[in-house]
């Protein structure tokens, strides 16, 4: 597993992380991919506490990811269970455990200033932050997706999981699209990955 960790994350950052992970109340996993998230982070009934990754992340996201679910395990050890999952408290740990690696060393310059910003107040997903998830897709491995601020107006583009949309009109910063089946409206940030339709 170490060695699976060192290979998912920039190797500047494994002296910096390796330490936390030494944590024997600690367990990570890397996970295949999940659609619908990108990492997960819980309590075992044994009192242990698990993280899981997903393995498809590019090295950059892969270490947010694994930060992210790091300062929950933090926040629950400092603040007890009562906080919000991404309250002021997961905020200020994430902040704290993110601070070391935010360096040339670690991350190229195109991300840092993307970064810098979004820790001044970190969201429940770095997805939400649509800059800073367009950059980190530039990362990625090539696929066939589109982004949904690509798609023309009115153009069918389907999901991952087989749902078929119309895109509409963007909003301040996300697009209306409608479910074709449905007729229901639905708002979309501008880096959602979909299959455009012929």
């Amino acid at each position: 597993m170490q060695e699976e960790l060192i290979n998912s994350i920039p190797k500047e950052a494994w002296p910096i992380i390796r330490p936390i992970l030494l944590n024997e109340n600690l367990i990570v996993k890397i996970k295949s991919e999940r659609k619908t998230k990108h990492g997960d982070y819980r309590q075992l009934p044994n009192g242990k506490h698990q993280i899981t990754v997903n393995s498809n992340l590019n090295s950059y996201r892969f270490l947010i990811t694994l930060i992210h679910e790091i300062a929950h395990f933090e926040a629950f050890k400092r603040y007890g269970r009562n906080i919000k999952p991404h309250g002021k408290e997961w905020k200020h740990t994430f902040q704290h455990l993110m601070l070391p690696f935010l360096r040339p060393e670690v991350f190229p310059i195109e991300l840092l200033s993307l970064l810098a910003k979004h820790f001044k107040n970190p969201k429940a997903s770095s997805d939400s932050d649509a800059p800073l998830a367009l950059a980190l897709k530039n990362f990625d491995d090539s696929n066939d997706k589109t982004y949904i601020f690509e798609v023309p107006l009115n153009q069918s583009f389907r999901l991952y999981n087989g749902r078929v949309f119309k895109r509409g009109n963007k909003r301040r910063k996300r697009y209306e699209c409608i479910e074709i089946n449905s007729g229901k409206l639905y708002l979309f940030n501008p880096n959602a990955e979909v299959e455009v339709l012929d």
